[in-house]
């Protein structure tokens, strides 16, 4: 197989890997966020702490992982053929999922799921504790899926 050929091969892995995390992020924005502030708060951080632990799994966290990674090394790769308007897609579709999705996990939702998993339900102070966590969870969710989605639109383009 050409190098050309692995290159192609693997933008498609990118746009596919970035586009299951956009619609990850999506999902929880406008689907499970908004189920969670119609429960009581406590059921609602509990569930979130059940949740936090669950995903934690062999089937999000190698492509989280690895998109993050692959996307790095297909950039290197990329501009090593060439500093091209494809190369510059791909560095930018990198960079996006990079510092957008994973940098902002890290930063900031992390964080907050690690404060939430310390916190009891049980606990009165609950109630305010996860409407702040819920609003600014929320928010960086929204963050991390419009830079996933950019992403994948920067690998798709990449292709063209």
């Amino acid at each position: 197989m050409a190098i050309e050929q692995w290159l192609t091969l693997g933008i498609v892995v990118a746009a596919a890997a970035t586009g299951l995390m956009a619609g990850f992020f999506y999902g929880f924005s406008i689907c499970v966020m908004p189920a969670l502030a119609q429960r009581p708060a406590p059921e609602a951080a509990a569930a979130m702490q059940s949740i936090n632990r669950v995903v934690l799994n062999a089937w999000f966290l190698p492509v989280f992982l690895g998109t993050a990674l692959w996307s790095i090394v297909l950039a290197v790769a990329a501009f090593i053929d060439g500093f091209t308007p494809t190369a510059a897609l791909i560095g930018a579709g990198a960079a996006m999922y990079c510092l957008g999705t994973f940098a902002v996990t890290m930063r900031f939702n992390v964080p907050m799921n690690n404060a939430l998993a310390a916190a009891s339900a049980q606990d009165p102070a609950i109630a305010a504790h996860w409407r702040a966590y819920s609003n600014d969870w929320t928010r960086w969710n929204h963050v991390r899926a419009v830079a996933a989605l950019i992403a994948m639109l920067c690998f798709v383009a990449a292709l063209v």
